[in-house]
């Protein structure tokens, strides 16, 4: 389906929902229509939703493997340099490369350093620290840790389209609807389905 972007400092459409089964039929309903590139947000974890969005796959395992093969090559290397090339000491006639004895500290220079990468690793893949995101524009949205569950479908989903994206939505029954601007913008506020004429459509700018 061809892309089309009404306004290029659009994020996504939010939509909002009272209870952790709606948000999973929504997410599931989206991912069947053929969006891609959406979040969920929940208080607490829902199981299946990260499979219900289509997040399938991390690249943090990979980032957890090569901190912990290079802490194992790193301690390995530094005990190897020390007692064979920086500072060799005949010790009862024993090799200067006494592998067996350099296993300890290899093996906690590997645990320290997959440690690290798992915890770098996770920050950057998350994009984190992150002190603004385009969801703090939605005044519900600080609901999101507390009592209320969110999916937003971001604009850079292929099959995204404004007003297409926010009927299909709308079919889903959510209490609130509205659409993300990218910029530090004034609140917009969101659509009630439930009240028509209650709220301001955002998607009548």
């Amino acid at each position: 389906m061809k892309r089309v972007v009404a306004d290029p400092q659009i994020y996504g459409v939010l939509a909002e929902f009272d209870n952790p089964q709606a948000l999973l039929d929504a997410a599931r309903a989206a991912h069947r229509e053929g969006y891609r590139l959406m979040d969920g947000y929940s208080p607490f974890p829902v199981h299946g939703l990260s499979d219900a969005i289509g997040f399938h796959k991390t690249r943090l395992p990979l980032v957890v493997l090569i901190g912990g093969i290079i802490g194992a090559v790193g301690g390995f290397f530094m005990q190897w340099y020390a007692t064979v090339v920086s500072y060799p000491i005949n010790i009862g006639g024993r090799p200067l490369n006494s592998w067996p004895a350099y296993i300890p500290i290899t093996f906690e220079t590997t645990v320290l350093c997959a440690g690290l990468a798992a915890v770098l690793g996770m920050l950057a893949l998350n994009g984190l620290p992150q002190p603004y995101h385009p969801l703090f524009n939605m005044p519900r949205f600080e609901l999101a840790s507390r009592a209320a569950f969110f999916l937003c479908i971001k604009s850079t989903d292929p099959k995204f389209e404004v007003s297409a994206t926010r009927q299909f939505l709308l079919t889903l029954k959510p209490t609130s609807l509205g659409i993300v601007p990218h910029a530090r913008v004034a609140p917009t506020v969101p659509v009630d389905p439930r009240k028509p004429g209650t709220a301001k459509d955002p998607s009548a700018h």
